[in-house]
């Protein structure tokens, strides 16, 4: 159910051996507006999806503690050659209640948000191949009416990042993929079935911590000179997720999908040193 809302950015990674040679000019803002559109189920396991026009806003910031670039929005607490520090946040839309969970309280949205140490395995071709492992743990919260803490999260990431990939000059690709877990708190909020919420075909059901499933995640990116795009596929392995008795879970698999253009607004007219191949 997570969808990535393109809102596009992230932080500017340190590299594997990175020298100050490898590093060229860039400016220290730069912004853009435009329109998209994404696809999701409702919830990991539902089997019904949705879609959903969204705002794109384009963000490039090569500050000293807050980075934004092709790979997302983050703070950066600690940066050194191989690990870093950072701040790292996710977002999923309200939900509908579909025929599975008819009669139960709606989905609120959400915001979670906490710390990721990520590791920079490999840097090589000035930045063109790059592979980073991540662990982020974040805290969950509704963030409609009164705020409910619904536990926490924590998705380890393996991910590739190619630049001017296949000999396409400027096109960026990123794939990803790594098991992801949660506390039984935020299992309960998606998958419990309450008593006075049971049916003959939806008995009662108290979801258990642990394993959420496997993601799989693939990005395409390219700046044009006037204009930026993004195009991206999320995939969820949910066979063998702790919750996968809930009479809430109709599939088992997720997934999500979505493309977005951004036009170039505005630049700084100051220009700082940025690493090559971010």
């Amino acid at each position: 159910m997570r969808c990535k809302i393109l809102i596009v950015l992230a932080l500017a990674a340190g590299a594997v051996q990175l020298s100050r040679a490898q590093t060229r000019q860039q400016p220290l803002w730069e912004y853009g507006l435009g329109i998209g559109a994404v696809t999701f189920q409702d919830y990991p396991g539902s089997n019904t999806s949705r879609v959903w026009p969204v705002p794109v806003v384009y963000l490039v910031y090569n500050g000293t503690f807050l980075k934004a670039d092709r790979n997302g929005v983050r703070g950066l607490l600690i940066n050194q050659n191989w690990v870093e520090l950072n701040v790292s946040g996710d977002l999923s839309p309200p939900v509908r209640n579909d025929s599975a969970r008819y009669g139960m309280p709606e989905l609120r949205p959400t915001l979670e948000l906490g710390p990721s140490v990520d590791f920079h395995l490999i840097h090589r071709d000035a930045g063109r191949v790059k592979l980073d492992l991540n662990f982020p743990i974040r805290a969950a919260f509704t963030i409609a009416g009164s705020p409910q803490d619904i536990g926490w999260v924590f998705d380890p990431q393996l991910i590739l990042r190619l630049k001017d990939a296949f000999a396409l000059q400027a096109w960026n690709v990123d794939l990803s993929s790594g098991p992801m877990y949660a506390d039984s708190r935020y299992h309960d909020y998606f998958y419990s079935v309450a008593p006075q919420y049971a049916t003959f075909v939806r008995p009662v059901y108290s979801a258990p911590g642990g394993y959420s499933g496997t993601q799989f995640g693939a990005k395409l990116t390219k700046r044009f000179p006037k204009f930026w795009f993004e195009a991206y596929l999320h995939y969820d392995a949910l066979r063998g997720a702790v919750f996968e008795d809930s009479p809430l879970v109709r599939r088992d698999y997720d997934w999500s999908a979505g493309i977005g253009f951004a036009w170039m607004l505005g630049k700084s007219h100051r220009l700082v040193e940025v690493p090559d191949g971010r």
